[in-house]
């Protein structure tokens, strides 16, 4: 306000108490700008399977113990990301694609985003507690197949582990969608995915939450 500049700030807060981990040393700028390397699997393996974990908010720490099911039950590993703001992502992308057609002959940027993932090995999976087109927004500029669970249907009321469950968002079905997108690009098999179904207690005919 000393520069006259209008401008606001505020703090998300969720209802959900919990310890969190230290900030990786160099994540400052990808906090700021909307997504961070928190977990590095390291160089993959020949013949590893990988998969790039993206949390946003509470479900973060579900994509922590996702990553953990992939590796015991499945031999799957994962990056995992924090995401602070696909917003940002979003805004960042729509700069850079603007950038680039105005100046077609100058050097042509790249999605910050774009730039986290290119390179890393896998299908992306991202989840939320927000409704699906809040980490949707990014899919233009995700280098890689990408699967988002989100909440999306009506508001509800029930234990944490109950409704994340019902909205399929918990650690579960993010370790079951990790299996599907492999067997998806042809580096795990149909049987694969049904085991995951099966060993997670998924049920397939269940209704989907949108209608519900």
């Amino acid at each position: 306000m000393e520069d006259q500049v209008d401008e606001y700030y505020y703090v998300t807060l969720m209802n959900e108490n919990y310890t969190h981990p230290e900030m990786p040393e160099g994540a400052a700028e990808g906090i700021v700008k909307g997504m961070y390397l928190l977990t590095d699997a390291g160089k993959p393996k020949k013949g590893e399977l990988r998969v790039q974990l993206l949390g946003s908010g509470t479900i973060l720490r579900e994509a922590i113990a996702a990553a953990e099911l992939l590796d015991k039950d499945f031999g799957v590993t994962a990056d995992i990301w924090s995401c602070p703001s696909f917003n940002e992502l979003r805004r960042d992308g729509f700069d850079v694609e603007r950038a680039n057609r105005l100046h077609p002959e100058g050097e042509q940027r790249k999605a910050y985003v774009t730039e986290l993932l290119e390179g890393r090995q896998g299908p992306a999976i991202a989840a939320t507690d927000y409704v699906r087109a809040y980490a949707d927004q990014i899919r233009a500029f995700v280098p890689m197949s990408y699967t988002v669970l989100g909440t999306d249907g009506f508001g509800r009321s029930d234990t944490r582990a109950n409704l994340r469950r019902f909205f399929e968002v918990d650690r579960y079905y993010i370790a079951h969608a990790a299996i599907a997108a492999l067997a998806k690009e042809g580096k795990m098999t149909a049987k694969d995915v049904a085991r995951a179904i099966k060993q997670y207690k998924i049920d397939p005919e269940k209704a989907n939450p949108v209608g519900v």
